[in-house]
């Protein structure tokens, strides 16, 4: 089955060997993402990450010719579980119309200290 990667963002996923999010027939798999923006900086607040992050798998979902309403299985790692709140909010904006199966779970933590969260996404590209 044709697989349809996204290009690459940054050196990371060619010196690892993952694609950021792909295509394989009728499914979008995009991979975890964290909110580093183009100059290296990452937004203060999970809230702001969370916004940053989903409006990127949004744009990963698109390129590849789906939709967010396509959206249908979320998992969300934070680090400090006094942000799940915030982040299920940044949730419910760009994916909440979809009601994707979505998970929420706390960890002791992630690559950079700084990210708050980490987001993975799936869709499958339906007619409309």
């Amino acid at each position: 089955m044709k697989r349809t990667h996204i290009p690459a963002l940054s050196s990371f996923e060619e010196n690892i060997g993952f694609s950021r999010a792909l295509r394989v027939g009728d499914h979008i798999f995009v991979s975890g993402h964290t909110a580093t923006l183009p100059d290296g900086s990452v937004p203060a607040t999970a809230s702001e990450q969370a916004d940053h992050i989903f409006a990127e798998i949004i744009r990963h979902v698109e390129t590849l010719g789906g939709k967010a309403a396509h959206v249908v299985r979320v998992r969300m790692f934070v680090t400090d579980i006094a942000d799940a709140d915030a982040i299920s909010s940044a949730f419910s904006r760009a994916l909440g119309h979809a009601r994707p199966a979505a998970t929420l779970v706390a960890i002791a933590g992630l690559y950079r200290p700084e990210w708050k969260v980490e987001i993975e996404a799936e869709a499958v590209v339906t007619a409309d």
